[in-house]
């Protein structure tokens, strides 16, 4: 019989830490990700990545005696993680960078609350709080001076394709966030992550395999570094981490702190690679820093209990 997933709910405290891990592994990310593709396509970068998260979260399951073949009630959450958020995302990622530029790449991936928030209270009845609201509008709005829209050239029909298929990564990734708050679990996040990633693998080697044909590379340490570290760290472990904290936090609450993920990225672009920051940019992430504050730090000491999970209307129970 399957462990119940009620001692699988972090505290808020914990949450929150884990949470602080995964944006600085998926910030730091961004810039691995960059070093892949100057050397491998986008789709073979990441379906190579997902396969070494694969095999590395078998491994560790193995080793822990926790690997476990799924039951048909989890079936659903190991499709809607491995397309919406492992295959799809990446895809969609992958195709608009050959359009738009990293750092507007990171801003609009990251556009999550707002398609999260609206879906949050209409299938899950999460209440919208109003400091959880003017989180979401002071974090939305550090995102708009990020982008800039005034700047950008809507003539360009390359850059609408990119943009546009950014803008659905998001989508694809608050569907999923929405989708696993309100999953009725049977098995640990951990258990079912490697057939999420295995999923993914076979639909992004098949995508890769069909647009890029076989891939051609010519291995460095630099490469096979940060290979690893997108396997392991970017993609196992944070994936991991990130279908537990959604299990513990509030589905708004989770895509609003996931806006310091672009935050830390453009600066550690600054920091590591030298890019310039603006005033403006300066600006903006001080309000998206405002708005994970506020949108988070629970005002009274029972907000700090992890709301009730409701199913989503059809979910499968066992």
């Amino acid at each position: 019989m399957a462990e119940p997933m009620t001692e699988h709910i972090l505290s808020r405290r914990t949450s929150l830490l884990l949470f602080a891990v995964v944006v600085v592994m998926w910030g730091l990310n961004w810039l691995v990700t960059k070093t892949l593709v100057q050397s491998v396509s986008p789709l073979w970068a990441t379906a190579i990545r997902s396969a070494i998260a694969t095999v590395t979260l078998l491994v560790v399951l193995l080793a822990r005696r926790q690997f476990i073949v799924p039951r048909r009630g989890d079936v659903p959450v190991i499709l809607t993680v491995a397309i919406l958020h492992m295959a799809a995302f990446s895809v969609l990622v992958a195709f608009g960078l050959q359009f738009v530029a990293v750092g507007r790449s990171i801003v609009l991936g990251y556009t999550t609350p707002l398609w999260v928030a609206p879906a949050a209270w209409l299938l899950l009845r999460e209440p919208v709080t109003g400091p959880r609201l003017a989180g979401i509008a002071l974090g939305l709005a550090g995102l708009a001076i990020m982008f800039n829209p005034l700047a950008f050239d809507w003539t360009d029909s390359n850059a609408l394709i990119g943009n546009g298929l950014l803008l659905l990564a998001a989508l694809s990734w608050a569907a999923n966030i929405v989708y696993v708050r309100g999953h009725s679990w049977i098995s640990t996040p951990f258990q079912l992550v490697f057939w999420q990633a295995l999923l993914a693998t076979g639909i992004l080697s098949a995508f890769a395999l069909a647009i890029d044909g076989v891939p051609h590379v010519v291995w460095t340490s630099t490469l096979a570094s940060a290979f690893l570290y997108g396997g392991i760290g970017g993609t196992a472990l944070a994936h991991w981490a990130m279908v537990t904290i959604n299990r513990s936090l509030p589905a708004v609450v989770t895509s609003l702190g996931l806006l310091a993920t672009p935050v830390f990225g453009v600066a550690a672009s600054a920091i590591l690679l030298g890019e310039p920051v603006s005033p403006s940019l300066i600006l903006a992430m001080a309000m998206i820093l405002g708005g994970i504050a506020i949108g988070t730090i629970p005002l009274r000491k029972g907000d700090a209990r992890p709301c009730p999970t409701p199913p989503l209307p059809g979910a499968v129970r066992m």
